[in-house]
C-alpha cells in the first residue's frame, strides 16, 4: 500500500500504455446548449500536479459525509426514549437525511460546476457544522429533524470533491486519487457505527455526544478544505435551472419517501401507492421540462449516455447490496442464539466493532488497489472484478453464517467488492462526461447509490418482518426466521451478479460502422473549434473508460 501512496503523490511515476481517461463527448455548451463534439478536456486549463495532502483532505471530507448517514443508527433507540417519540417519528431522523441528500446533491453538484467547487464545498461544510451543532444542542424532535436535513445536504461534498480532483490531479494519478477518496466512504460508515456505539455506552447514555463528535469532525474538514483546496480556476457560469431542480427534488421525494416509510405505512396502502404514482407522473413532467429549457440542470443526452446510464444502474445495485450486508449482518449477530437457535447475541457495540468494522477497514485498504486496477485494466473490468468478489462474499454468507469467523471473513470479501465498485464508478463517470458536467453527473451517481441503499433497507426490513419465529418466550420481541437472512444475502449476491452483467454487457464497447464515424467527423467540422484527437491516447470515453 505504501507504494500506492508514493505513486499517488508523484514520487514513483508509472508510465502506462493506456491512459485512463481520454476526451469525453461534449453534450452541449453549459450556457448556450449548442451541440458540439469539441473535447472539453482539450479546452480546460492544464491540470496541476495535485498533492497527496489535497487528496487526503478531500478524503477526510468524504469520510465525514459518509459518517452522517450511519451515525444515528446505534442511537435511534436512545433518541426515541429521551424525546418520548414513537417509532414512526424517530424513523424520520434517518429519512430526513436521505431526502435532503436526494434534493441537494444534484443541485449543489451543478452549482459547483457553475460557480466554483471550493466556495460550494465551504458553504456545504458550514451548513453541516451548523446542523451538527443544532443536533447536539436540541432536545426537540422537530429541530433534530431540521438538523438532520442540514447534515443530509452535505452528501454533495463527495461529487464536489471528485470535481476538484479532476481539475487539480494529473490524469495519470487521477484513478488512484478518486479511489482513495471513494474508499473513505465505506470506512466512514463503519467508523461512525463504532464511534456512536462507544459514546452511547453506560447507564445514562446521551445521544448529544454523538452529534458533538460530528460537529468536531465537520469543523476539522471545513478548516482543512479552506487551507488545502485551491481556488477554482474555471467557472462555467450560466443560470441555475430552478424549475428543473424543483422537478428533480419532487421526483426523488415522491420516490424515496414511500420506499423508506412503506414498511410502516404498508406497501399496498393508498398513501404509498399514491406517492409511487406521483413519482412516475412527475418523472415524465421533469424530463419534458429538462428537454425544453435552454440551460437544464441535467442534460438528458448526458443522462442516457451509455457509460453514464449503466454506471448509475451499477450504483443502484451496489448501494442495495451494501445496505443488505450492513442491516442483515447487524441484525443477525445481535440475535440471541439461545432463543432463536442462530445468531451470536452481540451487543450493538460488539456488532459494530467485531463484525462490521473489519469490512470497513478492508474497504479502505482495497481502495488503493482499486485505483491501480482502474489504471491497469480499465474501470469496466475493475467494476466486474469487484462484483465477482461481491458474489463470492454473499454466497459465503448465504451458505455459512453460523460462525463468527465466517461472517467476518465473508464481510471482508464484500468490503473489497464495495471498494472496487466505488473506485470504478467515478472513473466511468468522469471519463464519460465533459468538465462542466462532472459535478452534476457524479451527483446523480451518488443519488443512484443512495436510492439503492434506501431500497435495500426497505427490502431487508420487510423480509425480516415477513416471517418470524413461533413460540417465543413471553416478553421477547419478534425474531425473524433464519431463512429470511439467507434470502437477504442471496438477493444481495444476485445484485452483484447483475453488476457483472452491467459491466460486461451494458458498458461493453460498441463497434462503430465506418459510415457513422464519417458522419461524426463531418459534424465536428461544422461545430468544433479544435480538431478531433488523432492519437491513440486521445480516444473516445467508451474506449478509455470501459476498455479492458
Amino acid at each position: 500500500m505504501s507504494s500506492s501512496i508514493e505513486y499517488l503523490n508523484g514520487l514513483t511515476p508509472r508510465p502506462s500504455m493506456h491512459p485512463p481517461f481520454g476526451h469525453p463527448p461534449s453534450f452541449g455548451h453549459p450556457s448556450t446548449g449548442k451541440k458540439t463534439v469539441k473535447s472539453s478536456l482539450a479546452a480546460a486549463p492544464e491540470r496541476r500536479t495535485g498533492s497527496l495532502s489535497l487528496v487526503l483532505v478531500l478524503g477526510l471530507a468524504a469520510m465525514v459525509v459518509s459518517m452522517m448517514q450511519t451515525l444515528v443508527i446505534p442511537i435511534l433507540g436512545i433518541i426515541q426514549n429521551d424525546l418520548g417519540a414513537t417509532t414512526a417519528q424517530v424513523s424520520w431522523v434517518t429519512t430526513a437525511t436521505l431526502l435532503s441528500a436526494a434534493v441537494f446533491t444534484p443541485l449543489l453538484g451543478r452549482f459547483g460546476d457553475q460557480h466554483g467547487t471550493k466556495p460550494t464545498l465551504l458553504g456545504v461544510l458550514v451548513v453541516m457544522v451548523a446542523g451538527s451543532v443544532l443536533a447536539a444542542t436540541t432536545s426537540s424532535m422537530l429541530w433534530l429533524i431540521v438538523a438532520r436535513v442540514m447534515q443530509g445536504a452535505a452528501t454533495a461534498i463527495f461529487p464536489l470533491a471528485l470535481s476538484v480532483l479532476r481539475q487539480e490531479v494529473a490524469p495519470a494519478r487521477l484513478p488512484g486519487a478518486m479511489a482513495l477518496v471513494s474508499g473513505t466512504l465505506g470506512f466512514g460508515s463503519g467508523l461512525a457505527l463504532v464511534s456512536a456505539g462507544l459514546l452511547s455506552q453506560g447507564a445514562t447514555p446521551d445521544y448529544h455526544q454523538v452529534f458533538w463528535l460530528a460537529a468536531a469532525l465537520a469543523t476539522a474538514a471545513l478548516i482543512a478544505v479552506a487551507v488545502a483546496v485551491p481556488a477554482p480556476r474555471t467557472r462555467t457560469g450560466g443560470r441555475t435551472d430552478w424549475l428543473g431542480a424543483t422537478g428533480l427534488a419532487l421526483v426523488l421525494v415522491l420516490l424515496l419517501l414511500p420506499i423508506s416509510q412503506g414498511h410502516t405505512w404498508g406497501w399496498t396502502s393508498g398513501r404509498t401507492l399514491a406517492l409511487f404514482a406521483g413519482a412516475a407522473v412527475m418523472t415524465v413532467i421533469w424530463v419534458v421540462v429538462e428537454r425544453r429549457v435552454r440551460d437544464p440542470l441535467v442534460d438528458m443526452k448526458m443522462f442516457v449516455h451509455r457509460p453514464v446510464l449503466f454506471t448509475n444502474v451499477a450504483g443502484l445495485l451496489v448501494g442495495f447490496a451494501m445496505f443488505a450486508q450492513f442491516i442483515g449482518v447487524s441484525y443477525l449477530v445481535q440475535t440471541p442464539s439461545e432463543i432463536a437457535g442462530y445468531g451470536f447475541g452481540a451487543s450493538v457495540l460488539r456488532a459494530s466493532v467485531v463484525y462490521l468494522l473489519p469490512s470497513a477497514l478492508v474497504s479502505l485498504v482495497a481502495a488503493q488497489f482499486g485505483g491501480m486496477l482502474v489504471r491497469r485494466i480499465g474501470a469496466r473490468l475493475t467494476l466486474a472484478v469487484g462484483a465477482a468478489f461481491g458474489v463470492i462474499g454473499f454466497a459465503w454468507l448465504t451458505l455459512a453464517h453460523d460462525t463468527t469467523a465466517s461472517v467476518i471473513l465473508a464481510g471482508m470479501v464484500v468490503g473489497v467488492a464495495i471498494s472496487f465498485g466505488y473506485a470504478a464508478m467515478p472513473a466511468l463517470i468522469v471519463a464519460g462526461v465533459p468538465h462542466h458536467q462532472t459535478g452534476i453527473a457524479n451527483g446523480i451517481n451518488s443519488i443512484s447509490r443512495s436510492t439503492g441503499s434506501a431500497i435495500g433497507s426497505a427490502v431487508v426490513t420487510s423480509l425480516l418482518a415477513s416471517q418470524t419465529l413461533d413460540n417465543l418466550p413471553a416478553g421477547v420481541p419478534a425474531l425473524p426466521a433464519e431463512s429470511q437472512y439467507t434470502l437477504t444475502f442471496a438477493l444481495a449476491g444476485m445484485a452483484f451478479l447483475l453488476v457483472i452483467g452491467v459491466a460486461m454487457v451494458g458498458l461493453a464497447i460498441r463497434r462503430r460502422s465506418p459510415s457513422s464515424t464519417a458522419d461524426t467527423l463531418a459534424a465536428s467540422s461544422d461545430d468544433a473549434t479544435t480538431p478531433p484527437p488523432s492519437s491513440d491516447a486521445e480516444t473516445t470515453p467508451a474506449r478509455t473508460a470501459v476498455t479492458a
